[in-house]
This record gives structure tokens, sequence and C-alpha cells, in this order.
């Protein structure tokens, strides 16, 4: 199962995104890696974010997957009842696994909001132009494309050692 997730911090964030990189290294295969992108914080004023799309190849569930991406984020210092809407060390959203559709415990798949958000979208489609969104039945590439850029701008963010 091909999975994309995106990743998040703005505590400490290249040092954050870096320990989240090498735990999913660690956890997954055939880890890609997109550039890194400062982008201002939303829901909440705080310092801007530094995201960034990672896809991997699993052959564990959905469940398991999630299991994981939790404790990356533990060992990022993220607690589980950290408030949504606030500073965080570090948060990684499944967007995409593979094909599959629907609300599961932890997860709404495909990511509602990925779309809707440059942070989420356009990291994904410098990894993965011709994923298909299951529901919109369109390339994440085409999405972006089409993507309002110039309302959301990102800028890019080195994180030290190339992630690659």
């Amino acid at each position: 199962m091909r999975v994309y997730v995106s990743a998040g911090s703005n505590v400490a964030p290249i040092e954050s995104l870096n320990r989240a990189i090498a735990g999913v290294r660690a956890a997954f295969s055939d880890v890609v890696i997109s550039a890194a992108y400062a982008n201002a914080a939303i829901g909440f004023v705080g310092p801007d974010f530094v995201n960034l799309a990672l896809g991997f190849t699993t052959d564990r569930s959905l469940a398991g997957v999630l299991g994981v991406l939790h404790a990356i984020e533990a060992d990022c210092g993220r607690g589980r009842t950290d408030p949504k809407w606030a500073p965080r060390r570090m948060d990684l959203d499944v967007l995409l696994y593979g094909d599959l559709v629907g609300d599961f415990p932890g997860a709404t798949l495909p990511r509602p909001d990925f779309v809707k958000r440059a942070f989420m979208l356009g990291p994904l489609a410098e990894i993965a132009p011709d994923a298909m969104h299951p529901t919109l039945g369109a390339r994440v590439g085409a999405l972006w494309e089409q993507f309002d850029r110039d309302a959301h701008r990102l800028r890019r963010v080195q994180l030290g050692a190339d992630p690659a």
C-alpha cells in the first residue's frame, strides 16, 4: 500500500521534522520526502509551521500505520491530548492510504482538507503528482496546478542535511 503523510511542526520545527523523518525511515521502506516549507499558523496566532510530505510503501494496516505515526509524534514531544489549535512539536497526518475512502478510528480518508491546504497539497504534489485523489478523480499534481498559491504562500526552508 502506498501511503502519503503530512508532517508539520512549529516548536523547534527543524529538529522535530528531522527526528520524525528518521522515525519514518526506520519504520517504513522506500520513503520519499518533499522539500520543507514554512507557512503561517492556521486557526491560532503562533510561530510559523514548517511542513513537508512523506510517502512510503507498507503492508501495515491503517491502524498499524497510525500507531507508528503516533509513536513518532510522541518521540518528538507531542502528547495525544495536546490542544488542536495550538503550537505543536509534531503533527503527522495520513493524507492518502492507497485508494481507501471512509471514516476510520483516528483518520478520515482521504484527509478532507488536504486539497484546501497549500502546506499539505503542495509538498504532496512535489513527491506524488500522479497520485489519484480517490473521491475527486483528479491527480494531485493537477489539483496543485489549479490551487490559488498566491493566497497561500509557502516559503522553502532548509532542514539542514538533505532529508532525501
